[in-house]
């Protein structure tokens, strides 16, 4: 009994052990594009590594990767970021009929494949992101506010304060998790003050330099070029005129009052003496118009 009991025990583990490749989690897309360090699901993602659906995607302070799905759906994770492939249902017409990426914080950028744009999904912290043959740009800051720039098509984000419809090239919108939301704007250098920091939007600012059909989308909406210009426009500092004296500081002397202008007494009261000396015979003392002193 003992025997048949511990055959049946390696027979269960062998069954468990063969199930295993077809329980792994399904390959839906590729890395074309890795620089620095991406990380998924079982440590360092390489090119031509393969990304499945539930993998969480997570590049380090200098990292960018970029992805192609099964449908042509491309996906850019830049620096700092972390994403997570939630849904993928592939048709048998290489489409999807539903592809899910949830965005937890960093900048991605997006543009859909061949499949229906009611397929596509991206979820922020701060709203939905629904996708209309769309190309756009994502940051997600750590507080959780969120930008949405769109590069080309359409785009509809919505959250707690209601809906924005992107619907011109380089229409921006930005809206955090409590709810509050700007309006549809273009997007410009107050944008990356709003986020609180000059990292976001590096695709557009050309802080990271993307490869392929990424880098060709959209131009950079002269975002780089206002910040060129800004940094060159900056004025030198100049040296701070001398403020006032602090409390209880003495005031410094006042300098000298210069000396009187014109005749100058040296004793003599200009009776015949020249300047500067000073003759005991001739005191100073005046007898009047044409008298001699006695």
């Amino acid at each position: 009994m003992p025997s048949l009991r511990w055959a049946a025990i390696v027979a269960l583990a062998a069954t468990f052990n063969n199930a295993t490749p077809t329980m792994a989690a399904e390959a839906v897309g590729q890395a074309v594009v890795i620089k620095t360090a991406v990380t998924g699901a079982t440590g360092p993602l390489e090119v031509k590594s393969p990304v499945h659906r539930d993998e969480r995607i997570k590049t380090s302070n200098s990292g960018l990767g970029q992805f192609v799905f099964l449908d042509g759906t491309k996906l850019a994770v830049g620096w700092g970021s972390s994403v997570v492939i939630d849904k993928y249902v592939f048709n048998d017409d290489n489409s999807v009929k539903n592809l899910t990426i949830r965005a937890a914080k960093g900048t991605f950028r997006w543009i859909s494949g061949s499949s229906p744009s009611s397929a596509y999904q991206i979820v922020t912290p701060a709203g939905t992101i629904g996708v209309r043959g769309t190309a756009f740009d994502v940051h997600i800051a750590p507080n959780g506010k969120t930008a949405v720039v769109l590069l080309k098509g359409s785009a509809r984000f919505c959250g707690g304060g209601g809906c924005r419809e992107l619907k011109q090239r380089c229409d921006c919108v930005v809206a955090s998790p409590s709810g509050a939301m700007t309006d549809v704007v273009k997007v410009n250098r107050s944008v990356l003050t709003a986020l609180g920091t000059p990292r976001a939007l590096p695709f557009l600012t050309g802080s990271q330099q993307l490869s392929g059909g990424l880098a060709a989308i959209g131009g950079n909406c002269g975002l780089k070029a206002s910040i060129e210009n800004e940094g060159a426009a900056l004025p030198q500092r100049k040296s701070a005129a001398p403020g006032p004296p602090s409390p209880g500081t003495p005031n410094p002397p006042s300098p000298p009052d210069p000396p009187p202008q014109g005749d100058t007494d040296d004793g003599n009261n200009g009776h015949g003496n020249g300047p500067g000396k000073h003759d005991p015979s001739n005191p100073g003392k005046s007898n009047g118009p044409g008298r001699a002193n006695g």
